[in-house]
């Protein structure tokens, strides 16, 4: 019997790699609420947080030196996308540059919504590098209490 070396990281590399494969799984045969599939464009993609309330959802996106113009946010059926282009710097660099490491091009997201919306009140603003999209569900989709009749 020979004994193996637990090499630290490893495990870990194998946990990763079978998360990926669960993703592409899980992408093909499920239906997943605010699913956004991985691509190209969504390694300059910015992280963004989703948020249920009765009323509606709140998306919030990250979205650090970019300005409003350089984002454009849509709606199409249940369906909403968030698009933009990360810029390169153009400043003059005085001397050697040794990194760099900040990604720029364009991006894009989409997320399914799980209940129809109105598009019509669909709101976004911009401050402080945070994007807010807020997005009112339609009135059949929001929960109603019922109140219990004693007969």
């Amino acid at each position: 019997m020979t004994l193996v070396r637990l090499i630290p990281g490893r495990s870990r590399e194998l946990g990763t790699i079978r998360n990926e494969v669960d993703q592409l799984f899980d992408s093909f045969f499920s239906h997943r609420p605010f699913y956004s599939a991985p691509t190209i464009e969504s390694l300059l993609a910015p992280p963004v947080d989703v948020e249920e309330t009765a009323e509606g959802y709140l998306f919030r996106a990250d979205l650090p030196g970019m300005t409003e113009k350089d984002v454009k946010v849509s709606l199409t059926g249940d369906t909403l996308t968030l698009r933009g282009e990360r810029k390169r710097e153009t400043d003059k660099v005085s001397g050697n540059v040794h990194r760099t490491e900040r990604a720029f091009g364009t991006f894009e997201r989409t997320f399914t919504l799980p209940a129809p919306v109105r598009g019509d009140q669909v709101k976004a603003s911009y401050r402080n590098g945070v994007l807010e999209i807020h997005v009112p569900k339609a009135d059949e989709a929001r929960v109603r209490e019922i109140e219990v009749q004693v007969s």
